[in-house]
């Protein structure tokens, strides 16, 4: 009589198994975070070239007025409406809770720095819109 063998895999087929999912994953995780980092600036510099136009609409609607907008947390005032915005637009590149603020301040500039203290930048002389984050080019400034 014959016994039975029994198959399974040695501990050196295993080992080597997990290193080479180890290798997969060093490669594949920075790739996936680089993307993310890249849609987080895409939709940010989408709802900036959104707002600039919302405003562009605003002002062709109401003789030149701009729209009423307060500094604080998703305030865009009129734009937030059935014929702009339905809700307030996000800013994905700063992310986090100030993502949706705005700061008002006459004669605006881009930043010169990364930073999550608010998500807009809005401009009442002119009506300027400027994200965070970003620099004056409308590119995203590296996050640190």
């Amino acid at each position: 009589m014959r016994s039975p063998t029994t198959r399974a895999f040695t501990l050196v087929e295993i080992l080597i198994v997990v290193v080479i999912l180890g290798i997969l994953a060093a490669i594949v995780i920075p790739a996936f975070n680089s993307t993310v980092g890249d849609s987080a600036a895409t939709t940010t510099y989408s709802e900036l070239q959104k707002l600039r136009r919302h405003v562009g609409v605003y002002k062709a609607r109401h003789a030149d007025a701009l729209p009423n907008v307060v500094a604080g947390d998703g305030s865009w005032g009129e734009l937030v409406s059935a014929d702009h915005f339905l809700a307030p637009p996000v800013n994905a590149w700063v992310g986090g809770a100030n993502s949706r603020v705005i700061v008002v301040m006459p004669n605006a500039v881009p930043d010169a720095a990364y930073h999550t203290a608010y998500g807009w930048i809005y401009d009442p002389v002119n009506g300027d819109i400027f994200a965070a984050g970003f620099d004056s080019n409308d590119n995203p400034l590296p996050r640190p």
